[in-house]
């Protein structure tokens, strides 16, 4: 069990990026939703001010008339703000909801163009934490919580602004709170980024323990690692606990700055609005004004600094999510050139998986454009491995793999799978029609197009394109998996195709007529076989035989047996004609 290497998180000025590049998306609407909650803050600022001159006037000695035109135009002020605040609410919530299905599906993408060996070294547990627990943080981010705070903000803005029209004296009190809030926001946003994504670190490392020690159980037990996986489990499981503590500490002390700041505004408000009521600098309609305003913009207030909490774990979540994009970012090279054909070199190349010894040493091969080859070798000797290498999903250590003149590892994901396509012993059937799993490869490919497919890979059970397949569908067996795993091969039509193991699930009389029905498709491409089964190994152009992560033999089957070497000893062996 090798460590897993973690996915990059996203700097701030690239989630600041991504956040804005989300809101211009959706700019008009984004727009429209400000609109409405400041027309809507503006109603309800109408209110207390009424409520004052009211006030004024009813200490003035006004008559009933009057009084009654007030009340109306309250009723009115807070009707139109009830009204204001539901469109405003429904717009932010259907911007909300698209920007975090749009964040969704952008994940996803990314997370389908990530290399393989990218997502293989990050372990299933840093992705499925991301998926499953930072994708909703952000989402929530981006559908409610941010939203929410901006609306506060603007809203806090209009009543503060309607309070310094009524008396700026009086205004000036709200600025008392300003220190307090002020230290405790600094001293909790200095810490929280980085203890948020410790917390998520933590929690990724615990899923990923988990998963592994659930994925291996048995080996851990044939081998008697339990206590060892139970530690790491322990230990994983504690880190998390003791990153949680930090961040609830934060949240602790953040959360008693808050309401200890809150009194003072309200309560200046009302000793020095009193004081100059007597003195009869303010009027007794702009002292109640003041004190309801005030009051109304701490409520705003206090929630947005309340959200502060959850903006730091909604950012740091976005961190997370944007990190995918990092890592698809690092993925891709720079392109240099467009492969001139299929043909396929390696030289010089070395290779070791992390955390081991090379598994290839010094591997020089080359295979011209069009030429079937077969790899063949004992279990353990390094096929797969190249077949990963050609293929992009593994880089050399040393030394260089290259199609049609150009370096596999210069060549951007989507460039690289047009023109070399892996398909190994491991399909993959989705939750959907039989016709929308063929057309991951072809999305242009018609009816009768899918129907030759099927055909030339011998699935002579896939007559409906329309059948749902997976989840609530019909379950296939290994063998009709791998039968569409192979006719999404012959829609691709890349220029070099790398079977490995790819039809180990079906019966050998079905393997060698696909193999064969393969061969006629695939005619003038570059195919590369890795099998056991040798039959492949005498239909090739070429044999080349690897032993010991090293190229042992290379040539034609009669050639080889011709030589008596270790590929003869291969062909003794699977006949049953070799006693060693």
């Amino acid at each position: 069990m090798t460590a897993s290497a973690e996915l990059p998180v996203a700097e701030p000025a690239q989630v600041r990026r991504a956040f804005a590049g989300l809101l211009l998306s959706e700019k008009s609407r984004v727009g429209l939703a400000v609109a409405l909650r400041v027309a809507a803050a503006a109603a309800s600022t109408a209110a207390p001010l009424l409520m004052g001159r009211m006030i004024d006037s009813l200490s003035a000695g006004a008559d009933l008339a009057d009084i009654d035109a007030l009340a109306l135009a309250m009723a009115a002020a807070i009707a139109a703000a009830v009204a204001l605040t539901w469109a405003a609410s429904y717009t932010k919530n259907r911007v909300g909801e698209r920007l975090s299905a749009r964040l969704r599906e952008r994940f996803v993408e990314r997370c389908l163009r990530l290399p393989l060996h990218t997502a293989e070294q990050a372990g299933s547990g840093d992705l499925m934490t991301r998926a499953s627990a930072d994708v909703p943080e952000a989402g929530g981010l981006i559908r409610e919580t941010l939203p929410s705070a901006a609306v506060s903000i603007l809203t806090a803005l209009v009543y503060a602004a309607a309070m310094l029209w009524v008396n700026a004296l009086l205004a000036a009190c709200m600025l008392l709170a300003v220190p307090l809030i002020a230290a405790g926001a600094r001293w909790y946003l200095k810490r929280a980024r980085a203890g948020y994504l410790r917390q998520a670190g933590a929690e990724s490392r615990s899923g990923e323990a988990l998963s592994a020690t659930a994925g291996g159980a048995r080996t851990a037990e044939i081998h008697r690692l339990t206590k060892a996986r139970n530690d790491t489990g322990d230990a994983a499981i504690a880190s998390h606990w003791d990153a949680n503590k930090y961040t609830l500490y934060l949240r602790s002390v953040y959360y008693l700055t808050l309401e200890s700041s809150y009194v003072l505004p309200v309560s200046a408000v009302l000793l020095i609005g009193g004081a100059l009521y007597f003195d009869g600098s303010a009027t007794l309609g702009e002292v109640a004004t003041c004190a309801v305003l005030s009051r109304q913009v701490m409520t705003p207030l206090n929630f947005v600094l309340m959200m502060v909490e959850r903006l730091q774990r909604g950012f740091a979540s976005l961190a997370r999510v944007e990190g995918v994009a990092v890592a698809d970012t690092e993925g891709e090279r720079a392109r240099t050139a467009t492969p001139a054909d299929g043909t396929v070199a390696l030289h010089g190349v070395h290779f070791a998986y992390p955390t081991g010894p090379d598994v290839l040493h010094g591997v020089d091969l080359v295979i011209p454009a069009g030429e079937r080859l077969a790899v063949v070798g004992p279990s353990g000797a390094g096929k797969s491995t190249v077949a990963r290498l050609v293929s992009g999903t593994d880089a050399p250590r040393l030394g260089t793999v290259t199609i049609g003149g150009v370096d596999v590892a210069t060549l951007p994901l989507a460039e690289r799978r047009r023109h070399v396509t892996l398909v190994s012993q491991e399909h993959h059937v989705f939750a959907a029609t039989l016709r929308d799993n063929l057309t991951l490869a072809a999305p242009d490919a018609d009816d009768a197009e899918l129907r030759a497919a099927l055909a030339t890979v011998g699935a002579s059970w896939a007559v409906d394109l329309d059948r749902e397949l997976g989840g609530a569908g019909e379950e296939l067996d290994a063998a009709a998996a791998q039968q569409i795993a192979l006719a999404r091969i012959v829609l691709a039509d890349p220029d070099v195709v790398i079977l490995d193991e790819a039809t180990a699930m079906l019966d050998p009389r079905a393997a060698r007529d696909t193999e064969r029905a393969l061969v006629a498709v695939l005619e003038g491409r570059t195919v590369i076989g890795i099998a056991h089964r040798l039959h492949t190994a005498h239909d090739a152009d070429r044999i080349a035989v690897i032993e010991a992560g090293a190229l042992a033999e290379l040539g034609g089957h009669d050639e080889l047996l011709d030589a008596d070497g270790p590929y003869a000893r291969l062909w003794r062996t699977w006949h049953g004609a070799d006693p060693a």
